[in-house]
């Protein structure tokens, strides 16, 4: 333990697996007391039971549906009660549906809208005044490559990468008008990454070598490359970094 974190108040969405569990036991690691939420109780508590066994400090609430904004209020404000504050609240969880634009029925847009851009807002929202009351701190929006470009290989993902692309510009002006009380706010837009939710795309007859030929490191990115980055934005090592949209795709979009 380096003690990046030491100190101060995490909160993340999302801790269930993947990109949320990879952050929350980096998060704990190096000092941060982890509050999470997921809509999977059972995973959601053994990344807490995990946290804890390594000698961290989490706890968590779940099931939680962040998409409903009473829900997201009511977990940030139980966090501040508990903790006495928030110092960073990484928007990990989201939930996308997929279709090419013809096929895409309007539920399914409005789920994906609703589950990977409203959620990030409904939590941004409910936790300004306690950053602003805290003297600033960190946001993290988890936003995607899709949000700055298609590709072939992004067929289907219309709802996705529009939701996406609101994240990028949400993070910009929660930046500016979080300038004035302290608070940074950065999103990260992932490439393509080992989680259970993309094991059918790798999973599939020459998944990986479709994502590998169009990357400059030739590898698939994991749940820590991600939790890497986020740790910078969350430290004060970036206390100069706010309104940037860090990419961490193995050279995908700069190909």
């Amino acid at each position: 333990m380096t003690g990046r974190l030491d100190g101060k108040i995490a909160l993340i969405t999302g801790i269930a697996g993947g990109q949320g569990r990879a952050a929350a036991a980096l998060f704990a690691a190096e000092g941060a007391r982890v509050v999470g939420c997921d809509v999977r109780a059972d995973d959601c508590q053994e990344t807490v039971d995990q946290i804890v066994k390594a000698g961290g400090q989490a706890w968590a609430t779940a099931p939680l549906d962040l998409s409903d904004s009473a829900a997201a209020k009511a977990w940030i404000d139980e966090a501040v009660e508990r903790e006495g504050g928030i110092d960073i609240l990484y928007n990990n969880a989201s939930k996308p549906r997929f279709a090419p634009i013809p096929e895409m029925s309007d539920e399914d847009w409005q789920f994906t809208m609703h589950n990977e851009l409203d959620l990030v807002y409904y939590a941004c929202r409910a936790a300004w005044p306690h950053l602003v009351a805290r003297g600033g701190g960190s946001i993290i929006n988890t936003a995607s490559v899709v949000g700055s470009f298609a590709s072939p290989g992004t067929v289907g993902s219309g709802a996705h990468a529009a939701a996406k692309g609101g994240v990028l510009a949400l993070t910009r002006v929660l930046a500016n008008e979080g300038a004035p009380h302290g608070i940074r706010a950065n999103s990260i837009s992932p490439g393509m990454i080992a989680t259970p939710a993309t094991e059918p795309l790798l999973a599939a007859p020459g998944g990986p070598e479709r994502y590998l030929k169009n990357v400059m490191i030739k590898r698939i990115g994991t749940s820590e490359d991600i939790a890497a980055a986020a740790l910078f934005l969350a430290s004060d090592e970036s206390s100069w970094v706010t309104g940037t949209d860090q990419v961490v795709d193995g050279g995908f979009s700069a190909w």
